[in-house]
């Protein structure tokens, strides 16, 4: 059983994907081509927002979105600890002091009501990350950064496609940015990413910026990055989208017959990530938590079932991190840190793996019930 079954997805859509890279082949425009344009195109239609621009990766779309915010060396970005380390990582590429705010227990995304407290005269942006697929709590988050000044970047690598009360992911806040990693919802076949937002001037900037701050060839006229998407993984993403609303549908079915499967397996020791009734998720990563999480995932792995831990450790507790923790720590990040486990999760999972994963993981965790009956 594959983790993420991306060959599957490729056999799905093989003649449109192979036609889509030979065309970028024949005409050999493989910085900016045409295709570049036409994805940027039909992504912001799908999203709402009135720009999109492609760069190179989505650890690049957040760089790229505090530099054309004027974020810089002094300033504070609130942002949650439990995520990617590229979350983290480009606030401090900026120059900037990441402040980390611990996370709901239920969702394992930033707790909106923590924020206020941690707000300092240089705070000036807060980065939710919409974690698993599910958005973060965008309303309650942008009326917080409303109120003093912030501007809000939706981190949502994981959640393209997703919605919040009738939006979708990406359309949420001032700046949305996502990441075409191949095991993302929307995946292309290397590194790719995008920006959104119905800001003209921010716009304008962030496509400066991802082309070395160009104004128009060789004049320069921001501090900028090589951060361009290839016209490869343009087409790629491309042939990808027009399947894309069918894989949302078909990932949801499977997180729910996970669900159903779960709640019949194992009753109260079944304690999914809650994804909320105002918003959907796309299920990056079906997760859940499990006490004596090694010993599941040894058993899981013994009946050939493949498992990974999104995340092991806090930001906030890696040593490049630490020194900016705060002095109470996370500690709901530092307890889902000890039990998330992810499973097998995708648009091609069907019913009998899913019954494979269930009856496997009822297995595993049987164990650890009759010892607490011993007990």
């Amino acid at each position: 059983m594959e983790f993420i079954d991306l060959k599957s997805q490729y056999l799905a859509s093989r003649e449109l994907i192979n036609a889509r890279i030979q065309a970028v082949l024949d005409h050999g425009q493989y910085i900016m081509g045409p295709e570049v344009a036409e994805l940027e195109g039909r992504l912001a239609a799908f999203t709402g927002a009135r720009h999109c621009i492609t760069v190179s990766s989505g650890t690049e779309a957040l760089l790229i979105a505090l530099l054309a915010l004027g974020i810089k060396p002094g300033d504070e970005v609130i942002t949650t600890p439990f995520s990617f380390i590229a979350t983290a990582e480009a606030i401090v590429l900026a120059g900037a002091t990441p402040v980390f705010v611990d996370v709901d227990a239920a969702t394992c995304n930033l707790d909106h009501r923590l924020i206020a407290a941690s707000i300092t005269p240089r705070t000036r942006a807060i980065i939710p990350v919409s974690l698993y697929g599910q958005p973060a709590d965008m309303d309650e988050i942008n009326v917080i950064a409303g109120r003093a000044g912030l501007a809000v970047i939706e981190d949502a690598a994981q959640s393209f496609g997703a919605t919040y009360r009738g939006s979708r992911s990406c359309n949420l806040s001032r700046i949305g940015c996502t990441s075409f990693f191949p095991s993302k919802p929307l995946g292309c076949y290397g590194d790719g990413g995008a920006l959104f937002t119905s800001d003209d001037g921010l716009a304008a900037a962030m496509r400066e910026i991802r082309v070395h701050g160009q104004s128009r060839r060789y004049v320069h006229t921001r501090i900028g990055v090589g951060g361009r998407m290839d016209t490869l993984q343009c087409a790629v993403v491309l042939a990808k989208l027009e399947r894309f609303e069918w894989e949302i549908e078909q990932r949801q079915r499977a997180a729910a017959c996970y669900d159903a499967l779960f709640s019949a397996s194992l009753g109260e020791r079944f304690d999914p990530v809650a994804c909320l009734p105002d918003r959907t998720s796309v299920y990056a990563q079906y997760t859940l938590r499990v006490a004596q999480r090694q010993r599941v995932q040894d058993a899981l792995h013994a009946a050939g079932i493949p498992t990974a831990v999104h995340y092991p450790v806090p930001i906030d507790r890696q040593p490049a991190y630490a020194h900016w923790a705060s002095t109470g720590g996370c500690p709901v990040a530092a307890s889902l840190a000890q039990e998330v486990l992810s499973l097998p999760m995708g648009p091609y999972l069907d019913r009998p793996a899913a019954n494979r994963v269930a009856m496997a993981l009822a297995e595993a965790l049987a164990p650890s019930l009759d010892g607490a009956r011993a007990a």
